[in-house]
């Protein structure tokens, strides 16, 4: 819980009345506030959210080569490109990298950097705990890809099914850098998911009930709640593996009694919940592009809202859908056909929504709502693929099949994929000060969906003429080579849009140098995140808003007339905020953070190689949780100084969830801006449609 307390937020240097602050030497709070060092030890929930970003599209790339080693391989019959051991190194270490190092981070990103600004906050409610999740992250990414180069990667699938991921069957050290890797991944979930939980529920605006919380926000502490239960389940599966492989254990030793399902119960526990923890933070940002974009609110905003929490706690009961031709009797099979059939109930609200919202809407097909509605069409075809997976006959028949690769990527990069694309072009300018291309997210999103299609859609003809996954090679005689050249040809198709996005970001970035600024709010959106200045200020709100309607920032634009119809009484550079800093607190950067994640890959390698490296690792982990303890709370003669002026109106009311004992991110003061003030700004009237 934050602590409101009546104080100064600062004292002049040199005041007698300052404590004086003990000189702690190197567990002094870093001072650097630009540059590339100040990445490294920042606890902006905007710049954390960024490295995220930057992180997965790096991983994205690599997991893109992968795959067009993949394609490569099978585009002929009888393909040489890639050994059988090479290629099942490259398509285990594709899944690996796409689920936990693309996709995941990229949720992850969204959610870092939109929900404190979604809610009216100053940061998230741990600082330090933020910055040291993505260090985690990008710590276990950086193990695990050290595989190739430590004699091979892991080869087993994404999925590594015991006992075939035991040393018996894969002698090499691959399996224990995926399970080294993904646990510290993990950490990075559980620490993150803990943080924006706690922030959602305690650091709302004053005003904003939860059934005023954005969608994107909502369905993103879904996911939070998806992870805090998914992820501890494949944790303890990884430290079974883990024991069985290091050390000997039988957990999953089949000649010494264990079950050889005791693993695929494990792990799609945690399986299928991480399809939804995937998709749900790109179902919300699409339930927030397509309302700005159509120029209505969105329809049915509690049947979203609630959609969403059903789908999270569904996710949980259709786990052995995966395993109908494992043998587990016809009972669980039936009952695990009728919980898949179910689920399709709140995604199907989910897509009759954003078709109501659009509809009859006055819609505008910008490259955010391209990507959007590419979301809702392709994942609606991802979804009816596997709606037929629930019955158990034909999912016994599809289950190793490429049809199955087919509806995966239906939902995942058809679904995911493109609402990402969809959130990177719509708050770009929020988060950099300038808007990417039209001309080339066009051309984006027209290749992406042309490349997609052509890559998927012939797996479904591939899975249903019986091309079974996970297999390196064909036989010219199979009558699968035509489907699988298109495929990749259209993989191929897929890069060149990835190429063009990264191009658009720095051709955009050039020609906004002489360009006039975007402004807060250049689409005329209509969340809190919009009434700050773009890019957005390190204290995101110069006064904390006060929250009257779902929708706030829209309702101080627009009021209905006498006459019943609604006209913008402002623009958004009137009712924003200036973007003035003074009076604000922040808490200061520190190191200690990154310095205990990237402990934790050195316990890693010296599990696998070196009980010294580990213990060392171990040893650096204690001084570095003793340092984050004893820093500061705050360098007052440091980074943040500027921010330590007393408000002008001397009415500050800080909130102080003291990093000292919580690495919580002082909150300024409340606003004093209401919606008639906003409105108070009045333009000259025009029309709207109704909000």
């Amino acid at each position: 819980m934050a602590i409101t307390e009546e104080r100064p937020l600062a004292l002049p240097s040199g005041d007698p009345a300052r404590p004086s602050e003990p000189h702690l030497g190197v567990f002094r709070r870093p001072t650097t506030t630009t540059g590339w060092r100040s990445w490294l030890t920042t606890v902006d929930h905007k710049k954390i959210g960024i490295m995220y970003g930057a992180s997965a599209l790096f991983f994205l790339v690599v997991g893109g080569v992968e795959a067009l080693l993949i394609r490569l391989q099978l585009a002929a019959p009888n393909g040489t490109l890639l050994s059988a051991d090479t290629y099942n190194q490259v398509f285990t270490m594709h899944g690996t990298t796409m689920i936990f190092l693309v996709v995941m981070p990229i949720g992850a990103a969204f959610a870092n950097y939109l929900i404190p600004l979604q809610i009216g906050a100053r940061d998230v409610a741990f600082p330090r705990i933020n910055a040291f999740s993505f260090w985690c992250l990008l710590g276990g990414g950086i193990l695990l890809n050290s595989s190739w180069f430590l004699g091979g990667a892991p080869d087993g699938g994404w999925f590594n099914y015991a006992p075939n991921s035991g040393v018996v069957f894969s002698p090499s050290h691959g399996i224990d850098f995926w399970n080294m890797g993904l646990i510290i991944t993990g950490i990075s979930s559980l620490s993150g998911a803990v943080n924006l939980i706690t922030t959602v529920i305690n650091m709302r605006a004053p005003g904003m009930t939860l059934m005023k919380v954005p969608v994107f926000t909502w369905m993103a502490l879904v996911t939070q709640f998806l992870l805090l239960f998914a992820i501890p389940v494949l944790t303890v599966a990884q430290v079974l593996l883990a024991m069985d492989r290091l050390y000997d254990a039988n957990f999953f030793n089949v000649s010494a009694g264990a079950d050889p399902l005791l693993w695929q119960h494990l792990f799609w526990i945690f399986g299928h919940p991480e399809v939804y923890l995937m998709i749900m933070p790109a179902f919300g940002i699409v339930s927030e592009t397509v309302p700005v974009f159509s120029r209505k609110p969105i329809f049915g905003y509690p049947f979203m809202v609630f959609s969403g929490i059903a789908i999270g706690f569904m996710g949980f009961g259709v786990w052995a859908h995966h395993m109908f031709a494992s043998g587990i009797g016809p009972l669980s099979v039936a009952a695990f056909s009728l919980s898949t059939m179910f689920i399709a109930v709140p995604t199907g609200v989910k897509i009759l929504n954003w078709i109501a919202t659009m509809w009859g809407g006055r819609l505008t097909f910008n490259t955010p709502m391209l990507f959007s509605v590419g979301l809702i069409t392709m994942f609606t075809i991802g979804g009816l693929s596997g709606v037929t997976h629930a019955v158990a006959p034909a999912d016994t028949q599809q289950t190793d099949t490429y049809y199955i690769v087919a509806h995966f990527h239906y939902v995942l990069f058809g679904g995911a994929f493109f609402g990402f694309m969809s959130g990177f072009y719509f708050w770009w300018p929020k988060a950099f000060g300038y808007k990417l291309g039209e001309g080339l997210g066009k051309f984006n999103f027209w290749t992406m969906l042309l490349g997609f299609n052509l890559t998927f859609g012939p797996m479904h003809i591939l899975g249903l003429q019986g091309m079974s996954r996970r297999v390196y090679t064909y036989d010219e005689n199979y009558g699968f080579d035509f489907w699988n050249l298109v495929a990749t040809i259209g993989a191929f198709i897929i890069a060149l849009s990835v190429l063009s996005f990264i191009i658009n970001i720095f051709v955009s970035k050039k020609r906004a140098a002489s360009l006039p600024p975007v402004g807060p709010d250049p689409w005329d959106a209509r969340g809190l995140e919009w009434m700050i200045q773009s890019p957005a200020p390190e204290h995101n709100f110069d006064q904390t808003p006060t929250v009257a309607h779902l929708d706030e920032f829209w309702h101080r634009k627009y009021a209905e007339g006498d006459d019943g119809r609604v006209r913008r009484v402002a623009t958004g550079d009137e009712v924003a905020q200036p973007g003035d800093g003074t009076g604000v607190h922040l808490p200061s950067p520190s190191y200690w953070p990154m310095v205990a994640a990237f402990s934790l890959p050195l316990i890693g390698w010296g599990l696998i190689f070196n009980l010294y490296l580990a213990i060392f690792g171990g040893v650096l982990l204690v001084v570095a949780l003793w340092g984050w303890a004893i820093e500061p709370p705050d360098d007052i003669d440091g980074v943040h100084h500027d921010h330590h002026d007393a408000d002008p109106s001397g009415d500050v009311e800080a909130t102080g969830d003291i990093e000292a004992t919580g690495d919580a991110s002082a909150d300024a003061g409340k606003a004093d801006v209401t919606a008639e003030a906003a409105t108070d700004a009045a333009a000259v009237p025009e029309e709207a449609p109704v909000g």
